[in-house]
């Protein structure tokens, strides 16, 4: 039971859809699997996980509702600094 009205409570651990862009599978990733980089503009914020099938090391641009999404469901995250 949730402590919100309207709001549901989470039952289990969160779950992303990813795709590699190797080998074509599709797959559903934990979220510790996964890597959030949160950079100065658009080119440099991404998310990152290797492949479960090719072992590929795969690289995705995030915008702002994938960040939020990936935050809120516990991915870690490393925020990157300017060195200007």
């Amino acid at each position: 039971m949730s402590l919100l009205p309207g709001i549901p409570t989470q039952v289990g651990p969160v779950l992303f859809k990813a795709a590699c862009p190797d080998c074509g599978a599709r797959f559903e990733l934990s979220a510790g699997a996964l890597r959030l980089a949160i950079g100065a503009s658009r080119r440099t914020t991404f998310y990152s996980f290797t492949c479960p099938e090719c072992e590929a090391a795969v690289r995705k641009p995030a915008g702002e509702r994938i960040v939020e999404l990936l935050t809120g469901g516990g991915v870690r995250t490393l925020r990157l600094h300017s060195t200007v």
